[in-house]
Protein backbone atom coordinates (compact mmCIF):
# COMPACT_ATOMS: atom_id res chain seq x y z
CA UNK A 1 0.00 0.00 0.00
CA UNK A 2 2.52 1.83 0.84
CA UNK A 3 4.40 1.41 -2.40
CA UNK A 4 0.95 2.17 -4.15
CA UNK A 5 0.87 5.51 -2.46
CA UNK A 6 4.54 6.16 -3.19
CA UNK A 7 4.30 5.70 -7.11
CA UNK A 8 1.06 7.93 -7.01
CA UNK A 9 3.18 10.85 -4.92
CA UNK A 10 6.29 10.28 -7.44
CA UNK A 11 4.15 10.43 -10.29
CA UNK A 12 2.48 13.51 -9.20
CA UNK A 13 5.53 15.10 -8.55
CA UNK A 14 6.53 14.19 -12.27
CA UNK A 15 3.64 15.86 -13.87
CA UNK A 16 4.12 19.06 -11.37
CA UNK A 17 7.24 19.39 -12.52
CA UNK A 18 6.18 19.02 -16.17
CA UNK A 19 3.32 21.85 -15.79
CA UNK A 20 5.52 23.84 -14.24
CA UNK A 21 8.23 23.65 -16.95
CA UNK A 22 5.38 23.79 -19.42
CA UNK A 23 4.09 26.81 -17.76
CA UNK A 24 7.99 28.55 -18.43
CA UNK A 25 8.29 27.97 -21.71
CA UNK A 26 4.87 29.11 -22.72
CA UNK A 27 5.32 32.05 -20.61
CA UNK A 28 8.63 32.90 -22.67
CA UNK A 29 7.07 34.31 -25.88
CA UNK A 30 4.86 36.53 -24.05
CA UNK A 31 7.70 37.70 -21.92
CA UNK A 32 9.27 38.65 -25.27
CA UNK A 33 6.53 40.16 -26.78
CA UNK A 34 6.10 42.47 -23.57
CA UNK A 35 9.66 43.49 -23.72
CA UNK A 36 9.50 44.46 -27.22
CA UNK A 37 6.29 46.41 -26.73
CA UNK A 38 8.11 48.08 -24.13
CA UNK A 39 10.68 49.03 -26.09
CA UNK A 40 8.50 50.43 -28.97
CA UNK A 41 7.00 53.18 -25.98
CA UNK A 42 10.96 54.10 -25.00
CA UNK A 43 11.34 54.58 -28.74
CA UNK A 44 8.58 56.75 -29.34
CA UNK A 45 8.93 58.42 -26.35
CA UNK A 46 12.54 59.46 -27.07
CA UNK A 47 12.07 60.35 -30.75
CA UNK A 48 8.07 62.05 -30.63
CA UNK A 49 9.66 65.55 -29.39
CA UNK A 50 12.50 65.42 -31.70
CA UNK A 51 9.67 65.35 -34.93
CA UNK A 52 8.03 68.32 -36.15
CA UNK A 53 5.10 69.26 -38.02
CA UNK A 54 5.66 71.93 -41.00
CA UNK A 55 2.88 73.75 -42.47
CA UNK A 56 3.27 76.11 -45.70
CA UNK A 57 0.46 77.18 -47.48
CA UNK A 58 0.40 74.56 -49.70
CA UNK A 59 0.08 71.72 -46.70
CA UNK A 60 1.32 69.83 -44.12
CA UNK A 61 4.60 67.78 -43.45
CA UNK A 62 7.21 66.69 -41.29
CA UNK A 63 10.69 67.58 -39.90
CA UNK A 64 13.58 66.45 -37.65
CA UNK A 65 15.49 68.48 -35.24
CA UNK A 66 18.84 68.19 -36.34
CA UNK A 67 20.70 70.15 -33.97
CA UNK A 68 20.31 72.12 -30.99
CA UNK A 69 20.83 75.60 -33.07
CA UNK A 70 17.44 75.27 -34.28
CA UNK A 71 17.85 73.61 -37.33
CA UNK A 72 15.03 71.24 -38.95
CA UNK A 73 15.73 68.90 -41.60
CA UNK A 74 12.35 67.74 -43.99
CA UNK A 75 11.93 67.17 -47.74
CA UNK A 76 12.61 69.85 -49.94
CA UNK A 77 9.17 69.33 -51.82
CA UNK A 78 7.45 70.05 -48.30
CA UNK A 79 8.54 73.47 -48.38
CA UNK A 80 8.82 73.92 -52.64
CA UNK A 81 6.87 76.96 -53.32
CA UNK A 82 6.53 78.76 -50.09
CA UNK A 83 7.48 81.57 -48.36
CA UNK A 84 6.51 80.70 -44.50
CA UNK A 85 6.65 77.80 -42.34
CA UNK A 86 5.00 77.11 -39.41
CA UNK A 87 6.28 74.50 -36.89
CA UNK A 88 4.42 73.16 -34.50
CA UNK A 89 6.23 71.38 -31.42
CA UNK A 90 5.04 67.72 -30.01
CA UNK A 91 3.37 69.92 -27.43
CA UNK A 92 1.38 71.85 -29.05
CA UNK A 93 3.67 75.33 -29.58
CA UNK A 94 3.68 76.99 -32.65
CA UNK A 95 6.71 78.41 -34.27
CA UNK A 96 7.83 80.57 -37.42
CA UNK A 97 10.56 78.92 -39.44
CA UNK A 98 12.69 80.23 -42.03
CA UNK A 99 14.42 77.97 -44.92
CA UNK A 100 18.14 77.81 -44.76
CA UNK A 101 18.47 75.63 -48.07
CA UNK A 102 16.99 73.07 -50.34
CA UNK A 103 18.84 70.15 -52.61
CA UNK A 104 15.94 68.97 -54.76
CA UNK A 105 17.44 66.08 -56.46
CA UNK A 106 17.96 64.02 -52.88
CA UNK A 107 14.54 66.03 -52.10
CA UNK A 108 15.75 67.84 -49.09
CA UNK A 109 15.75 70.93 -47.26
CA UNK A 110 16.80 73.00 -43.81
CA UNK A 111 14.30 75.16 -42.04
CA UNK A 112 15.37 76.86 -39.03
CA UNK A 113 13.66 78.07 -36.19
CA UNK A 114 14.88 79.89 -32.86
CA UNK A 115 17.65 78.06 -31.02
CA UNK A 116 17.52 76.32 -27.59
CA UNK A 117 13.60 75.03 -28.59
CA UNK A 118 14.68 71.98 -30.32
CA UNK A 119 15.40 68.18 -29.00
CA UNK A 120 17.88 66.94 -31.63
CA UNK A 121 17.79 63.62 -32.44
CA UNK A 122 19.77 61.04 -33.09
CA UNK A 123 20.78 60.02 -36.52
CA UNK A 124 22.02 56.65 -36.74
CA UNK A 125 25.31 55.48 -38.45
CA UNK A 126 25.12 51.54 -38.37
CA UNK A 127 24.46 49.46 -41.47
CA UNK A 128 20.67 48.71 -41.78
CA UNK A 129 19.69 44.84 -42.44
CA UNK A 130 16.62 43.45 -44.27
CA UNK A 131 14.74 42.44 -41.32
CA UNK A 132 15.16 45.34 -39.20
CA UNK A 133 12.28 46.44 -37.38
CA UNK A 134 11.48 50.32 -38.07
CA UNK A 135 9.42 52.74 -37.17
CA UNK A 136 8.03 56.01 -38.68
CA UNK A 137 6.93 59.26 -36.81
CA UNK A 138 5.58 61.82 -38.11
CA UNK A 139 2.67 63.95 -38.74
CA UNK A 140 -0.07 61.83 -41.00
CA UNK A 141 -2.77 63.53 -42.28
CA UNK A 142 -2.35 66.46 -39.52
CA UNK A 143 -2.25 63.81 -36.90
CA UNK A 144 0.75 64.61 -34.54
CA UNK A 145 3.15 62.63 -33.64
CA UNK A 146 1.55 59.27 -35.48
CA UNK A 147 3.53 55.93 -35.07
CA UNK A 148 2.96 53.19 -37.40
CA UNK A 149 5.69 50.17 -37.72
CA UNK A 150 7.14 47.78 -39.85
CA UNK A 151 10.41 46.44 -41.51
CA UNK A 152 13.14 47.12 -43.62
CA UNK A 153 11.76 45.81 -46.92
CA UNK A 154 15.14 46.17 -49.35
CA UNK A 155 17.86 48.55 -49.25
CA UNK A 156 19.56 50.31 -52.34
CA UNK A 157 16.40 51.08 -54.04
CA UNK A 158 16.34 54.17 -56.91
CA UNK A 159 13.16 55.43 -57.39
CA UNK A 160 11.57 58.28 -58.83
CA UNK A 161 9.30 61.26 -57.45
CA UNK A 162 6.46 62.67 -58.58
CA UNK A 163 8.31 66.25 -58.69
CA UNK A 164 10.79 64.54 -60.94
CA UNK A 165 13.79 64.17 -58.51
CA UNK A 166 15.03 60.53 -58.52
CA UNK A 167 16.64 59.00 -55.38
CA UNK A 168 19.18 56.30 -55.44
CA UNK A 169 19.90 53.94 -52.66
CA UNK A 170 17.01 54.62 -50.73
CA UNK A 171 15.67 52.24 -48.31
CA UNK A 172 12.12 50.53 -48.62
CA UNK A 173 10.21 49.64 -45.69
CA UNK A 174 6.74 48.43 -44.64
CA UNK A 175 5.88 50.69 -42.51
CA UNK A 176 3.05 52.98 -43.87
CA UNK A 177 4.37 56.16 -44.89
CA UNK A 178 1.16 58.05 -45.43
CA UNK A 179 0.27 62.33 -46.51
CA UNK A 180 2.44 64.20 -44.21
CA UNK A 181 4.65 61.83 -43.46
CA UNK A 182 6.95 63.07 -45.55
CA UNK A 183 10.01 64.96 -44.32
CA UNK A 184 9.72 62.96 -40.37
CA UNK A 185 11.62 59.82 -38.80
CA UNK A 186 12.48 56.56 -39.65
CA UNK A 187 14.19 54.74 -36.39
CA UNK A 188 15.21 51.67 -35.44
CA UNK A 189 14.91 50.21 -31.91
CA UNK A 190 17.65 52.05 -30.05
CA UNK A 191 15.52 55.63 -30.53
CA UNK A 192 17.88 56.54 -34.36
CA UNK A 193 16.90 58.51 -36.82
CA UNK A 194 17.71 55.69 -39.90
CA UNK A 195 16.33 57.52 -42.73
CA UNK A 196 13.48 60.38 -43.65
CA UNK A 197 10.71 58.98 -45.11
CA UNK A 198 9.70 60.70 -48.30
CA UNK A 199 6.91 59.18 -50.24
CA UNK A 200 4.89 55.53 -50.52
CA UNK A 201 4.89 53.87 -53.92
CA UNK A 202 1.89 54.27 -56.26
CA UNK A 203 -0.25 51.28 -57.49
CA UNK A 204 -0.81 51.62 -61.30
CA UNK A 205 -3.68 48.98 -60.80
CA UNK A 206 -5.48 50.85 -58.32
CA UNK A 207 -5.18 53.82 -60.52
CA UNK A 208 -2.39 55.47 -58.78
CA UNK A 209 -3.42 55.69 -55.44
CA UNK A 210 -1.18 54.50 -52.81
CA UNK A 211 0.13 50.74 -52.58
CA UNK A 212 0.15 49.46 -48.59
CA UNK A 213 2.94 48.78 -47.40
CA UNK A 214 5.46 49.97 -50.03
CA UNK A 215 7.00 53.53 -48.31
CA UNK A 216 10.35 55.10 -49.18
CA UNK A 217 12.83 56.56 -46.77
CA UNK A 218 16.12 58.61 -47.76
CA UNK A 219 19.33 57.04 -45.52
CA UNK A 220 20.49 59.15 -42.48
CA UNK A 221 23.78 59.01 -44.39
CA UNK A 222 22.74 61.60 -47.27
CA UNK A 223 20.89 63.80 -44.51
CA UNK A 224 23.66 63.89 -42.53
CA UNK A 225 25.72 64.95 -45.46
CA UNK A 226 23.02 67.05 -47.47
CA UNK A 227 21.67 68.90 -44.74
CA UNK A 228 25.20 69.84 -42.76
CA UNK A 229 26.59 71.17 -46.17
CA UNK A 230 22.77 73.48 -46.08
CA UNK A 231 23.65 74.56 -42.72
CA UNK A 232 27.25 75.36 -43.23
CA UNK A 233 27.18 76.53 -46.49
CA UNK A 234 23.79 77.43 -47.52
CA UNK A 235 23.80 74.92 -50.49
CA UNK A 236 25.31 72.00 -51.54
CA UNK A 237 28.63 71.88 -52.79
CA UNK A 238 29.71 68.04 -53.43
CA UNK A 239 26.27 66.70 -54.03
CA UNK A 240 27.69 63.04 -55.02
CA UNK A 241 25.80 62.67 -57.77
CA UNK A 242 26.98 62.40 -61.24
CA UNK A 243 26.57 65.40 -64.23
CA UNK A 244 26.16 65.10 -67.23
CA UNK A 245 25.99 68.80 -68.69
CA UNK A 246 22.56 68.41 -71.18
CA UNK A 247 19.09 69.88 -70.75
CA UNK A 248 16.48 67.54 -72.05
CA UNK A 249 13.59 67.13 -73.47
CA UNK A 250 11.76 63.83 -74.21
CA UNK A 251 11.45 63.14 -77.75
CA UNK A 252 7.54 61.66 -77.93
CA UNK A 253 8.52 58.71 -79.63
CA UNK A 254 10.19 56.69 -76.50
CA UNK A 255 13.01 56.30 -78.45
CA UNK A 256 15.31 58.59 -76.37
CA UNK A 257 15.71 62.26 -75.23
CA UNK A 258 16.75 65.12 -77.01
CA UNK A 259 19.29 67.10 -76.41
CA UNK A 260 17.84 70.67 -76.12
CA UNK A 261 20.90 72.26 -74.84
CA UNK A 262 24.88 71.85 -73.71
CA UNK A 263 26.28 72.85 -71.19
CA UNK A 264 29.21 75.14 -72.13
CA UNK A 265 32.70 73.03 -70.66
CA UNK A 266 30.70 70.42 -69.33
CA UNK A 267 31.22 66.77 -69.30
CA UNK A 268 29.05 66.26 -72.62
CA UNK A 269 30.38 69.24 -74.39
CA UNK A 270 33.78 68.06 -73.80
CA UNK A 271 32.45 64.60 -75.36
CA UNK A 272 31.50 66.35 -78.67
CA UNK A 273 27.87 65.84 -77.84
CA UNK A 274 25.51 68.64 -79.69
CA UNK A 275 22.16 69.87 -79.49
CA UNK A 276 19.68 67.97 -81.48
CA UNK A 277 21.32 64.60 -80.44
CA UNK A 278 18.56 62.23 -79.10
CA UNK A 279 20.21 59.87 -76.15
CA UNK A 280 19.03 56.26 -76.79
CA UNK A 281 21.85 54.57 -74.56
CA UNK A 282 23.98 55.54 -71.89
CA UNK A 283 26.50 53.35 -70.07
CA UNK A 284 25.20 50.38 -72.10
CA UNK A 285 21.14 50.78 -70.73
CA UNK A 286 18.77 51.35 -73.16
CA UNK A 287 16.95 55.15 -72.79
CA UNK A 288 13.61 55.08 -73.90
CA UNK A 289 12.44 58.64 -72.11
CA UNK A 290 13.41 60.79 -69.76
CA UNK A 291 12.51 58.63 -66.14
CA UNK A 292 15.26 56.05 -67.99
CA UNK A 293 18.09 57.91 -67.87
CA UNK A 294 17.54 59.79 -64.82
CA UNK A 295 17.21 56.26 -63.01
CA UNK A 296 20.75 55.78 -64.73
CA UNK A 297 22.62 58.86 -64.00
CA UNK A 298 21.38 58.35 -60.22
CA UNK A 299 22.91 55.26 -59.58
CA UNK A 300 26.58 56.74 -61.28
CA UNK A 301 29.08 58.48 -59.16
CA UNK A 302 30.99 61.35 -60.82
CA UNK A 303 34.21 60.67 -62.19
CA UNK A 304 33.06 57.54 -64.10
CA UNK A 305 33.45 57.23 -68.11
CA UNK A 306 30.31 56.44 -69.49
CA UNK A 307 29.90 55.64 -73.22
CA UNK A 308 26.80 57.20 -74.68
CA UNK A 309 24.53 55.97 -77.38
CA UNK A 310 22.85 59.29 -79.35
CA UNK A 311 21.60 59.63 -82.68
CA UNK A 312 22.56 62.39 -84.97
CA UNK A 313 19.72 64.94 -86.55
CA UNK A 314 21.46 63.11 -89.98
CA UNK A 315 20.33 59.79 -88.54
CA UNK A 316 23.42 58.64 -88.08
CA UNK A 317 24.46 57.51 -84.68
CA UNK A 318 27.51 57.71 -82.89
CA UNK A 319 29.09 57.01 -79.35
CA UNK A 320 30.52 59.18 -77.10
CA UNK A 321 32.73 58.41 -74.13
CA UNK A 322 31.65 61.17 -71.23
CA UNK A 323 33.69 61.31 -68.26
CA UNK A 324 30.82 62.45 -65.68
CA UNK A 325 30.84 65.60 -63.51
CA UNK A 326 29.43 66.27 -60.21
CA UNK A 327 25.90 67.88 -60.06
CA UNK A 328 26.04 71.62 -59.35
CA UNK A 329 24.47 72.19 -55.62
CA UNK A 330 21.73 74.42 -55.09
Amino acid sequence: MSRAIAGVSAAAVGLGALAVAVAFRSSAPLTSAKALEAQYVRVVHRVSPSVVQIETEAGLGSGVAFDAKGDIVTNAHVVEGARRFTVTLQGGRRLTARLVGAFKPDDLAVVRVGSGLLKPASFSAAKLRVGDIVLAVGNPLGLRSSVTDGIVSALGRTVSEQTGAVLPDVIQTSAAINPGNSGGALVNLDGQVVGIPTLAALDPSLGGSQAVGIGFAIPSETVRDIASQLIRLGRVVNSHRAYLGVKLTDDGAGQGVLVAEVVARGPAAKAGMRVGDVIVSLDGKPVAGYEDLASIMADLKPGRRVRVGVVRRDGNRATLTVTLGSLPGS
